[in-house]
């Protein structure tokens, strides 16, 4: 995927309601986005978007890795909550991203007490769930952080789930090599433990100084 270093395509606030974020198939070197607004980038660069009208939780019961139903409200509710829509195939970005969250998450257990960090809830929702199943999504968040939570179910009900939070979903398609792709927004939407509101937004750039940086606040429901 190319990274776009000039300008940084999101939507702040309403217009992030009203608009979905970038579609990006991870691995193809394509990027196609819908009509967002753009900030140029020409300070210095942070990681966080602060949203000014927070995203409302999306409505998703769906199966975790061990096969049990998962009601994301509930099960995170009053939680720190940082979730990630992309799928196990993912050659580039969703490795990438994950990645980046566990060792971040990591860092920070080195400074903070075991209590601070026990309702950190990292969620992956798979964006193929044809694929990934809750078999597959475990084995392959084991690599990486077997306390991050994956999630599959159907796959109109996580993209309407998506959708909720300004993230486009598309279905799973072949590329011209035959290989199955997964367009997906590549964004990571932070909620607080105070309100449940997806209050922060992260970009595919986000680094993990940054998000380890930020991460001590986010358990603590400020503003990073």
């Amino acid at each position: 995927m190319k990274k776009k270093n000039m300008k940084k395509r999101y939507a702040v606030g309403t217009l992030l309601v009203a608009s979905v974020l970038t579609l990006s198939a991870c691995g193809t070197g394509d990027d196609s986005t819908t009509s967002v607004a753009e900030v140029s980038d020409t300070g210095p660069r942070k990681a966080a978007t602060v949203l000014d009208q927070p995203f409302t939780k999306p409505d998703l019961v769906l199966t975790d890795t061990q096969g049990k139903s998962y009601d994301l409200r509930e099960e995170t509710k009053g939680k720190p909550t940082l979730i990630y829509f992309g799928y196990t195939n993912c050659p580039d970005v969703c490795p990438l991203t994950m990645n980046n969250l566990a060792v971040a998450k990591k860092e920070v257990s080195k400074k903070l007490s075991k209590s601070e960090l026990a309702n950190l809830r990292l969620v992956f929702v798979t964006t193929d769930p044809a694929r990934d199943t809750p078999a597959e999504l475990g084995k392959w968040l084991k690599g990486i952080d077997s306390e991050i939570v994956g999630l599959t179910g159907d796959f109109d009900k996580i993209q309407a789930g998506a959708r909720t939070l300004g993230i486009s979903i598309a279905p799973p398609t072949k590329d011209k090599n035959g290989k199955t792709v997964s367009e997906h927004g590549t964004q990571v939407i932070a909620f607080s433990p105070k309100t449940d509101g997806g209050y922060v937004l992260y970009d595919d750039d986000t680094t993990v100084q940054e998000y380890e940086k930020d991460l001590p606040k986010l358990l603590k429901g400020q503003n990073p």
